[in-house]
């Protein structure tokens, strides 16, 4: 069973997509969720989904793990054109995962009490993401 899922995005920062996970694979018994995220600027996350604190203290330290093009110790990229948030978006999801794999117990997804299931946007304007879902 396969299908995708659109995430609506306004600009950096994790968007929680658990629920539709949930849906997803209600009902289906035991197997494996595996998601993909369709796009080169964007990565998947499992995260602490209780404390809007954790990701807060998460998208700060990305922001300084991989400043935007136009900071001066990014003076070295060359693929600009697209903006001063494209290239810099590229290299975080070359560092974070774009898939993720989650097994299902009883149609449900096996996270822990505080996870939930993230795309993370790395872009500053908006987007509609896709995320290829297979369960088998």
């Amino acid at each position: 069973m396969r299908s995708i899922f659109t995430v609506a995005t306004d600009g950096p920062g994790l968007y929680e997509f658990t629920a539709e996970a949930r849906r997803f694979t209600r009902g289906r018994g035991d197997g494996l969720l595996t998601l993909f995220a369709r796009h080169t600027s964007c990565s998947l996350l499992v995260q602490e989904n209780a404390d809007p604190t954790a990701r807060a203290d998460l998208e700060t330290w990305l922001g300084r793990f991989v400043p935007p093009a136009d900071h001066p110790s990014m003076s070295w990229l060359r693929h600009v054109l697209e903006g001063a948030d494209d290239m810099p978006a590229h290299l975080k999801a070359a560092v974070l995962p774009v898939s993720l794999s989650i097994p299902v117990a009883d149609g449900a997804p096996m996270l822990g009490t505080w996870q939930g299931i993230y795309l993370w946007e790395h872009r500053r304007r908006p987007h509609r993401r896709e995320v290829a879902a297979h369960f088998a």
